[in-house]
């Protein structure tokens, strides 16, 4: 079956890696025993003349299998599941003397103990678990069959033959493309390491190809639709080539827990020219800002197509095209959003924010981050390489932040383990589990050296986690998935077992903790819209019989969403008096001239405010963020919403801004209702209308969407939806 290969090295037999699924050798269409005998023509013997597959959509094996949404002309099936194929031979089929198989072939060098050979025999009864064919019926010429395959067979495209047994030797049929099979992971079989109970589950972690992804602030909660689109033209062979891509060896392409971990690699392209450069500095001139991204569909397949990383992506972004590639293999997967996600470079469970004397953050000592918010994806499978109870949801992360074993990388890791503390088990627990349960820790760096601790806020990170609610559009909260409520017991216990793995560590004893003060302060930011002024409204609290003066200082600075600051725009000092008992409250009014010129892509702006208690020297410290109002692209549509009937569709924005803006891009994408599509328009005058039309004609019923964006040289994150019901064709 192999073809020869050199030896790797001199004195040493050796195979290949066997890595590709593109790449394929042909088997011999004859494989003689010996010596034909003169006077003997092997094609009087049987000999296959045509196979056909029952592979068109609302054939019974995309039906049976789920697989009838792909946009793809080949047979796809998911293994561990019986399917059917007819055989169409030169004469009749006599079982009593005739003898053949299918075969299934998947690279270059294929072999049967790695399962890139699979030879089926036709078997009496199928086998659950094993590989068989069964004879069903047979019609004069025709023998139809049906072909179960193995529950842990590798997933992806596979060549198949058929071998027909003679006295001198095999007559097998010649590489028809036509016969090609794509095997998938079959969340609907039991005996599959993805097996996901619950049918509303399967239909929206595996079958639903438009998402929700949520964003923004926790105090200003957002969110957008995400087009995954697994099932369009292409993306399948885009997702294999992935893992062509990361030169994964086939033979470990059955397992859920490597192909997963593969593919939080490759979708960055930090260490393996994966499919999408991270960037978050705010300056995209070479390519796509990630904004602007409606779906995974075109970034895919201008992956496949280039065959260089495509520019640029943020952690939604990421965390859209990771979903994407996992649905479409077969791996139930969500998209999960975690509120103020900590970046603990030193994983200690500690944010560290170190203050000045005066009260104002030291940036040279302060290095961990506060994320407004994180994407990452969750991925359903068995863990048999854990202790029982640890399978479930994985946390599996493809945004470059850390690196695991080398690569850019993170999971899978057992959402139950990181709850219970045990940070222990692969892969990556540790950084998960700080990402949502890290302190926050104010300290002030004195003049002296010594360290003063302030203030310890347990409960700031992770203070929400969610991901999309099965079959709406609504947010459904999974922080209890991931950690327990603060106080419980088994909260702290969860806690001692992360501090015994060496994980949480103990604040450092050098540092001086200092007693709670009588003045509580807090504050609120006004809900405010781009481009208008708003108010920044702080109180004070006073909970002693004594009069107390207060010095504050409130630093507004753009930030990244990362919690990176790029700007400081805002500096104001006050000082106020506080009576026993008492409360008071200051406002600071905030104007647009003072942060648009400097405004980044999510127009996230983050506000500090400290203040000193004169008669104490106590030192109070808040920070919250906000997200300002984006105003949105409006689309309509008008015609007959049905499959196979044309609709106009009309994309429209307008400029709020009291500049122009230049360089405007615009995108439009809808799964079973359009092609991703975009449209330049040079400038947009402040207060005017652009307005975009488009000719669609639906080939999905059924409830769909439509999305658009915008972008330009100083307004992106701009966007709008539009919900659909595409009927079926009269």
């Amino acid at each position: 079956m192999t073809e020869t290969p050199r030896p790797a090295f001199g004195g040493r037999r050796a195979i290949p890696l066997n890595n590709s699924n593109a790449e394929e050798n042909n088997p011999p269409t004859v494989e003689l025993q010996g010596l034909v005998p003169r006077g003997v023509n092997l094609k009087d013997y049987l000999h296959v003349t045509t196979v056909h597959l029952f592979k068109e959509s609302w054939d019974t094996n995309k039906v049976d299998h789920h697989t009838d949404k792909y946009n793809n002309n080949k047979l796809i099936v998911r293994r561990g599941q019986s399917f059917y194929i007819e055989i169409e031979f030169n004469r009749p089929y006599d079982p009593r003397k005739d003898l053949f198989r299918v075969e299934y072939v998947i690279g270059r060098y294929p072999q049967e103990n790695k399962g890139t050979y699979i030879p089926v025999p036709v078997v009496p009864e199928l086998r659950s678990g094993k590989w068989g064919a069964k004879v069903i019926s047979r019609e004069d010429r025709s023998v139809r069959l049906s072909i179960q395959s193995s529950p842990e067979c590798i997933v992806g495209k596979f060549r198949m033959y058929v071998a027909v047994w003679t006295p001198y030797g095999i007559l097998r049929t010649s590489r028809n493309p036509e016969t090609d099979t794509y095997i998938l992971f079959n969340p609907w079989c039991e005996e599959d390491a993805v097996y996901l109970e619950d049918d509303r589950e399967k239909e929206e972690y595996v079958l639903n190809d438009i998402g929700v992804i949520f964003y923004g602030d926790f105090n200003n909660i957002r969110s957008r639709s995400w087009s995954y689109g697994q099932f369009e033209d292409g993306i399948l062979d885009a997702c294999l080539h992935m893992m062509d891509k990361a030169q994964m060896d086939l033979s470990g392409r059955g397992n859920p827990i490597k192909v997963s971990r593969v593919g939080s690699a490759m979708v960055n392209s930090k260490d393996d020219e994966g499919v999408l450069v991270g960037s978050w500095d705010n300056v995209y001139a070479y390519g796509v800002p990630p904004s602007a991204w409606t779906g995974s569909i075109d970034i895919l397949l201008e992956y496949q197509s280039s065959q260089n990383p495509v520019r640029y992506g943020q952690c939604w972004v990421f965390a859209g095209v990771f979903n994407t590639f996992l649905r479409c293999l077969g791996i139930p997967a969500r998209v999960v959003t975690n509120y103020l996600s900590a970046h603990d470079n030193d994983a200690n469970l500690q944010m560290d924010i170190f203050l000045e004397e005066d009260g104002n953050v030291n940036s040279r000592l302060t290095k961990d981050s506060v994320w407004n918010y994180h994407c990452w994806n969750e991925a359903w499978m068995t863990r048999p390489d854990l202790p029982v109870g640890f399978g479930g949801w994985q946390a599996v992360d493809s945004t470059p932040q850390e690196n695991s074993d080398g690569m850019y990388r993170c999971g899978p890791a057992s959402v139950q383990a990181i709850k219970h503390g045990h940070v222990c088990f692969q892969f990556d627990a540790p950084f998960v589990f700080a990402e949502v349960n890290s302190d926050l820790v104010y300290i002030t760096a004195k003049k002296d050296g010594t360290h003063v601790v302030e203030a310890v806020d347990t409960t700031h990170i992770g203070k929400l986690i969610v991901t999309k609610q099965i079959g709406g559009d609504g947010m459904n909260d999974i922080t209890e998935n991931y950690k327990f409520q603060e106080g419980q017991k088994e909260e702290r216990l969860a806690l001692e077992t992360a501090l015994m793995y060496g994980v949480k560590k103990a604040l450092n004893t050098e540092d001086i903790m200092k007693s709670k003060s009588d003045v509580d302060m807090d504050f609120e930011v006004e809900n405010a819209v781009l481009g208008k002024d708003f108010k920044v409204t702080i109180t004070f609290q006073n909970n002693s019989p004594k009069a107390y003066t207060i010095s504050a200082y409130l630093s507004g600075n753009i930030t990244f969403y990362t919690g990176v600051s790029k700007e400081e725009f805002k500096k104001e000092t006050f000082d106020v008096a506080l009576d026993p008992l008492s409360f008071k409250k200051e406002e600071v009014l905030v104007r647009a001239g003072e942060y648009m010129g400097q405004l980044l892509e999510q127009a996230s702006l983050h506000f500090f405010v400290t203040a000193r208690v004169n008669e104490t020297r106590d030192i109070l410290a808040k920070q919250k963020s906000t997200v300002l109002n984006i105003p949105k692209i409006i689309i309509k549509v008008r015609g007959a919403q049905m499959v196979g009937s044309d609709m106009v569709v009309t994309v429209e924005f307008t400029n709020p801004l009291k500049e122009t803006l230049q360089n405007v891009w615009m995108r439009l994408e809808g799964p079973g209702v359009t092609k991703p599509m975009r449209k330049m328009f040079r400038e947009i005058r402040p207060n005017s209308t652009v307005q975009w039309e488009e000719v669609c004609r639906p080939w999905v019923s059924g409830r769909r969407k439509l999305m658009a964006s915008m972008t330009s040289d100083s307004l992106r994150h701009v966007y709008g939806e539009l919900d659909l019901q595409i009927q079926r064709q009269r």
